[in-house]
């Protein structure tokens, strides 16, 4: 895997030097709301498996956030979908946008037609994030992820299709 650069940001390849920081992401109460607790959440990112890539995001050189995608691979429905995850304290600037839409011109180079995400449906400034980049709500994924009140939430699936990125 090599970095994937967009407009301010640069993508490289998450590894085990980027622990107590992505730990430190995860843990911000901002984002722990949407991703759940960061301890179990942590380690899932550095898992070795076909079509799962995580990526650190590095903005003016310093690990700000964490983008990933997973890929169907089977070729009659090969997709890819993205999550992502950015320090509140980089929230506002445009960087997640940035990040998004690197990876996303990233994928669709590599062949896939669509992308999806699915956030939660109450995260409406990630919604906002990702209908500015060109993805369109599909529906809504009822009682779809457990809260770390163990409550049940609905997701929101978007797609994004080739020639739609923004």
């Amino acid at each position: 895997m090599t970095a994937i650069h967009g407009d301010r940001v640069r993508l490289r390849p998450i590894g085990a030097a980027d622990r107590a920081r992505v730990r430190e992401i995860l843990a911000a109460p901002e984002v722990a709301r949407w991703w759940g607790e960061p301890e179990s959440e942590t380690e899932g990112v550095y898992a070795v498996e076909d079509g799962f890539v995580c990526y650190a995001i590095e903005y003016d050189g310093a690990v700000v956030g964490l983008i990933q995608s997973s890929e169907e691979l089977d070729p009659q429905y090969r997709h890819a979908g993205i999550d992502i995850a950015v320090h509140p304290d980089f929230h506002g600037r445009g960087i997640g946008t940035a990040a998004i839409r690197a990876l996303a011109r990233h994928l669709f180079a590599q062949g896939h037609h669509r992308l999806t995400i699915d956030p939660a449906a109450a995260n409406e400034t990630a919604i906002r994030v990702y209908t500015k980049v060109g993805f369109r709500p599909v529906g809504v994924l009822r009682v779809y992820e457990r809260g770390s009140d163990g409550s049940w939430h609905d997701g929101l699936l978007m797609d994004l299709l080739a020639g739609e990125l923004a």
